[in-house]
């Protein structure tokens, strides 16, 4: 990793993160409802000598809180997205129940991945995110012109893949990916607004 290749300036078309900018998911996951609030910060943190922007997520069902996570992201010179770790906590009745999950890159054999390619074609893979034991997310890209219908509108020219936990791969998913706007859906998963 050299930092003089990475910017905290996200501009990806498939994975853009403008500052400042919140988006909401709902839908359901292992038949429970769910919604996901996702928020571009103005903060950076600075991770093996890249300054990577800070994304909050908020995870909660029927109005109680599941999860709370700060992802860390960059983008090299080419054009692909880069993640760096997360830090995550699980909550049950209000209190944290785990941290299970939690890397950053440069820490116990972690490694930064790639959450997005600059020129994905169909068939790359790609390792997203590595901690031995602990994260090891993996993702294949299965198309590039699909179209997806969400509550927030219809997108063309979507970009699918298909994403791998290798520590548990009964665990897949469909991830979608709008050109101009990012992540819109994932199975059971939409963008709401």
């Amino acid at each position: 990793i050299d930092p003089a290749k990475f910017s905290d300036k996200i501009t990806n078309p498939y994975f853009p993160l403008e500052p400042v900018t919140t988006l909401i998911y709902e839908g359901k996951r292992d038949d429970t409802p769910r919604r996901d609030e996702t928020t571009v910060t103005k903060e950076t943190r600075i991770i093996m000598g890249v300054r990577c922007v800070v994304v909050r997520d908020i995870s909660t069902s029927n109005t109680e809180l599941l999860e709370k996570t700060s992802d860390w992201y960059a983008q090299d010179t080419e054009g692909n997205v880069w993640y760096f770790g997360e830090d995550t906590a699980e909550y049950k009745n209000g209190k944290v129940i785990s941290t299970a999950g939690t890397w950053m890159a440069g820490v116990d054999g972690a490694l930064p991945g790639i959450i997005m390619m600059a020129s994905a074609k169909v068939g790359d893979s790609y390792r997203q995110e590595y901690r031995p034991g602990v994260a090891e997310d993996f993702a294949k890209v299965l198309q590039l012109n699909a179209t997806v219908e969400t509550p927030a509108g219809r997108y063309d020219g979507v970009l699918v893949t298909d994403d791998i936990d290798l520590l548990d791969t009964s665990k897949s998913e469909h991830k979608f990916f709008a050109p101009g706007v990012g992540f819109v859906a994932t199975d059971g998963m939409v963008n709401g607004h």
